[in-house]
């Protein structure tokens, strides 16, 4: 069964910086493309930033430049660096398998953007 945890929310006021992390199990982590998604309050979930097994990566267009997708394939762990943080970034934080392929969802990490 696959499980997903994420954890490095947080309150930061903008221009400043978290790092997410996400510790995956029950599953082939090297073998997955992984994804980081946001939720705002009345809003749908929408996908940030993803990379392959290989480690390439894409961005939605919002956060390019801003945010760093990465994986630790030994610790079976993905990571998101926010940089440059804005208010409209705030939202829960989820990591999964790309659309199409997601799993089970975990409880996700909230940030919070203060202007």
């Amino acid at each position: 069964q696959v499980q997903l945890v994420e954890s490095g929310g947080g309150l930061v006021q903008a221009g400043g910086s978290l790092r997410l992390s996400c510790a995956a199990s029950g599953m082939i982590f090297s073998s997955n493309a992984m994804a980081w998604y946001r939720q705002a309050p009345g809003k749908q979930r929408e996908l940030v930033a993803r990379i392959t097994p290989g480690g390439s990566t894409n961005y939605a267009d919002s956060v390019k430049g801003r945010f760093t997708i990465s994986r630790d394939n030994a610790k079976s762990t993905v990571y998101l660096q926010m940089n440059s943080l804005k208010p409209e970034d705030t939202a829960v934080y989820y990591c999964n398998r790309p659309w199409g392929s997601v799993t089970s969802w975990g409880q996700g990490t909230q940030v919070t953007v203060s202007s």
